[in-house]
This record gives structure tokens, C-alpha cells and sequence, in this order.
């Protein structure tokens, strides 16, 4: 099942990333009438507009997963540092990273997202309100699964010793809890994917063929070409799924090598 797993992760990765080259269309050419059905337009049908909904799909699934990826990297990186910091500083430097970020949780994240976009409308600042939404989350399951292990003897050690704190936090904590760093990566990446299709669909995107994008548009006309409205979202569930997939996956054997 495993290998089934990653195989799957594996396939979608590469239809995404190759997608634009493998399109018969360009994302905004008319091709056919308007709604089209499958068949006549393209394997998909055509959209409000006339255009292929495959070629369109294919054209906007690389921009999406790469603005996805770079924005739960970000996210969770600046998470986990600030995770282990707090794990391992005293009480009142813990609240002064913890508060801010705090304050961050509480500003839904479509709010951050219109706020970001609209002082950096381009993908720079999708990509970071996207990371700013993810921050707080992954510093609290940070700090909880680090706080278990920084009381352990070989850390103990490591500190009386003298070592620096980046040695503390990348040699002595952060390997015992890359497992649990790894599945919030998975979920940070299953969020920002939801919130770059949503900023699509609220007509933020910088891409023309953004699939939240390609939601919105086909809402008026789905009872006339439904695969124009099913293509996207069943694109945005099969992405969350695999990384889920994948997500748990590196965490099974990251524990499995660490124990």
C-alpha cells in the first residue's frame, strides 16, 4: 500500500509539473462553441468562453502547486524555528515570540489573504500571506512535540556542555521531532492549496487559468457543462489526498529510522 501510495504522489506530481507542455491548447484560445460537452471541445468540454477546460486545467495545476509548495515551506519553516525556540527559551522570551504569533491565529486567513494581496497584488504576496497563515499553527505543534523531548538527558547534556543554541535545536530536538514537523507540512501544503484556490476564486490570482479561478467561472453555466465545475475541484481534492499520502509517509519513516 505504500508503494501504491508514493506511485500515486508520484503521478500526480509529474501530470502537474508537465502539464502546460502536454496541453493540446493554449489556456485562453477558443476552441469550440461555448459549453461544449465532452468530445467536442476537448476531453472536458469547453467553458463559458469556448475554451478547452482540460487545456485550461492542465495550464493552471503548476502555478498552483508551486506557489503551494514555496508558501507551506515558508510557513512552516519560520513555524519550526519559532516552535523550538520557545521549546527551549525561558517563559518570558517564549511569550515574546508567542504573543504576536497569537494575535496572527486569531485574523482569519482569507482576511490576511486580502489584506497581503492587496498591498503586494502579485504572486510574492500570495505566496506570503499564504506562509503567514500557516505560521502560528505550525509553531504551536512544534513547541508541544518539542517540549516532551527537551527535558530528555542527551539534551540536558548538550546544554550543560555549552553548545549553541543551533546546535540544541538542529542536532539535539529537532531530529526527534521531524516526524511530527513532517505531517504539519503535509497539512500547511493541504492549506495553502485551499487558500491559493481561494484567492482564484475571489479573483486574486495573477494566473489566468488558476483553478479556483476555473471554479468560479464555471458556476453559472454547471448545469449545462458540469465537467467545466467538476474538473477543478476533483483536481484540488486529488492534490490534498496525495499529500496527505505523502505527508504520511515521510513521517512513518522518519520514525521508523529515528527509533
Amino acid at each position: 500500500m505504500r508503494r501504491v501510495g508514493w506511485t500515486v504522489v508520484a503521478l500526480v506530481v509529474l501530470a502537474i509539473l508537465v502539464g502546460p507542455e502536454l496541453a493540446p491548447h493554449t489556456a485562453t484560445a477558443p476552441v469550440a462553441p461555448p459549453y461544449s460537452p465532452p468530445g467536442v471541445g476537448g476531453p472536458l468540454g469547453t467553458d463559458h468562453l469556448g475554451r478547452d477546460v482540460f487545456s485550461r486545467l492542465l495550464h493552471g495545476g503548476r502555478p498552483m502547486l508551486l506557489t503551494s509548495v514555496v508558501a507551506a515551506l515558508v510557513g512552516s519553516g519560520i513555524g519550526v524555528l519559532a516552535g523550538l525556540f520557545t521549546a527551549l527559551a525561558t517563559p518570558g522570551r517564549s511569550r515574546f515570540v508567542l504573543r504576536p504569533l497569537d494575535v496572527l491565529a486569531a485574523v482569519p486567513p482569507i482576511l490576511v489573504l486580502l489584506l497581503v494581496l492587496t498591498a503586494l497584488p502579485d504572486r510574492t504576496g500570495l505566496v506570503l500571506a499564504v506562509a503567514l497563515s500557516g505560521v502560528p499553527l505550525s509553531a504551536r505543534v512544534t513547541r508541544a512535540a518539542a517540549e516532551q523531548v527537551v527535558g530528555r538527558a542527551h539534551v540536558e547534556v548538550a546544554v550543560a556542555r555549552g553548545e549553541s543554541w543551533a546546535w540544541l535545536l538542529g542536532r539535539e530536538v529537532l531530529p526527534l521531532v521531524a516526524g511530527t514537523v513532517l505531517a504539519d507540512l503535509g497539512l500547511r501544503f493541504v492549506t495553502a492549496v485551499y487558500l491559493v484556490a481561494a484567492a482564484g476564486f475571489l479573483g486574486l490570482s495573477t494566473s489566468a487559468s488558476d483553478w479556483g479561478l476555473l471554479i468560479v467561472e464555471a458556476l453559472p453555466g454547471a448545469a449545462l457543462q458540469p465537467w467545466a465545475l467538476l474538473a477543478p475541484v476533483l483536481g484540488i481534492a486529488l492534490v490534498a489526498v496525495t499529500a496527505n499520502l505523502g505527508s504520511d509517509g515521510l513521517a512513518q519513516r522518519s520514525r521508523s529510522v529515528l527509533g
